[in-house]
């Protein structure tokens, strides 16, 4: 199991759980035809009426486009989610990075098998780490081994839960301060044994980007992905510790031992502390833009959309298996779907798509909590009846 909602996305570890028990509402095999989002709608109700403060979500099908909010994006002055907030995407972050290596790939200027060693040398090594074993592609996929830096127990207490996270949250953080946290660790496994989720992979993938591009990796997607898909809603923060405006407010459960029920709000943080694999910020719509143009083809030759898509099996839920910055799940109803989620302190964002990319739902909860609601939504979305 990953870590704690907020940190490492927990909306996978509900999907993969539950994704079988769910009753089937669609043909087996086939995606559901056009229809309302009826059924959508009360799914997000529902996880409001059981505690989640706002929803913000946009679905794309053959009927166009539908977009709704429901709950409050700020808890003090009631004031409602909106359709066209912005919000921290967390580890869909790694959507990008994936998208923005296999572009490089496509120019000839890396190759996957590459060992990370070779563009980043003497940074993985120690405790049993070694670069020279690892490849790029292994970062993508998660069959590296390393370990997450978000399993050190200081890290944790000092920058994501309870007082150290409030007191620590506008910190500057250098990008191998993370690095060096899981590095002191060994790995988890041998490099390619199997799949094993790790933020210090996507951090090191991004930092593989700025060593071979010789640019900021913020500056390489905005090059490669924002300004060609024109994702105005979307952007890096750097060392900002505000949301760009729309926005609502970001809550989490921080985990205060004598206030376990206690909320906070977290929107304010240092965007370094995410950077590489959790800072990027955008809305539902620029989401939905992105992840449809990327599944048609619109960003890469087919070769790397290919290996974009060919999956490892994740042997904690085996239902799911994962992509370079995807992930593929089969629902209960029969149909498959792409997907990614995104968690990050204060936020819960999930995006999903059909194979052709034609039918899209992507959704954000302004909170870290009660992740097992998400799949209620997916499965209203893409195992509906014609009539809703």
């Amino acid at each position: 199991m990953r870590p704690r909602a907020g940190v490492v996305g927990l909306a996978a570890v509900a999907l993969m759980a539950t994704a079988f028990t769910s009753p089937a509402q669609a043909s087996q095999g086939t995606a559901p035809e056009a229809a309302d989002h009826q059924a959508t709608q009360r799914a997000i109700d529902a996880a409001i009426a059981a505690g989640i403060p706002g929803i913000t979500v946009e679905a794309r099908d053959a009927n166009g486009v539908w977009k709704s909010a429901s709950g409050v994006g700020n808890r003090q002055t009631g004031a409602p989610r909106g359709k066209n907030d912005r919000f921290r995407v967390g580890h869909l972050t790694a959507t990008f990075v994936a998208t923005v290596l296999l572009q490089m790939e496509a120019e000839h200027k890396l190759s996957l098998d590459d060992t990370v060693e070779s563009h980043l040398p003497g940074l993985v090594t120690g405790n049993g780490n070694d670069g020279r074993t690892i490849t790029v592609r292994q970062l993508l996929n998660h069959t590296s081994g390393l370990s997450d830096y978000f399993a050190d127990t200081d890290y944790v207490t000092t920058y994501v839960l309870g007082d150290g996270y409030l007191q620590h949250r506008y910190d500057v953080m250098p990008h191998n301060k993370r690095v060096e946290v899981a590095l002191a660790h060994p790995p988890m496994f041998q490099p390619g044994a199997r799949h094993g989720f790790s933020n210090t992979n996507d951090l090191l993938a991004a930092m593989v980007i700025e060593k071979v591009g010789g640019k900021r990796y913020e500056d390489e997607v905005r090059r490669r992905i924002i300004e060609p898909l024109g994702l105005t809603a979307t952007s890096t923060p750097g060392n900002s510790t505000n949301l760009p405006q729309p926005s609502g407010r970001g809550y989490s459960k921080l985990f205060f031992q004598t206030q376990p029920d206690r909320i906070d709000d977290v929107t304010e943080v240092n965007g370094s502390q995410g950077w590489g694999n959790l800072d990027v910020i955008s809305s539902a719509a620029d989401l939905n833009r992105f992840y449809g143009a990327l599944l048609r083809g619109r960003l890469m030759p087919p070769k790397q959309l290919e290996e974009m898509k060919t999956t490892v099996v994740n042997p904690d839920f085996p239902i799911s298996s994962y992509g370079l910055g995807l992930e593929r799940l089969t629902l209960g109803c029969g149909t498959t779907i792409w997907y990614r989620d995104g968690g990050t302190v204060g936020w819960l964002s999930l995006v999903s798509l059909t194979d052709d990319g034609r039918h899209q739902l992507t959704f954000n909860y302004n909170s870290d909590w009660r992740a097992d609601d998400i799949l209620s939504i997916l499965s209203a979305e893409y195992c509906r009846t014609p009539a809703g």
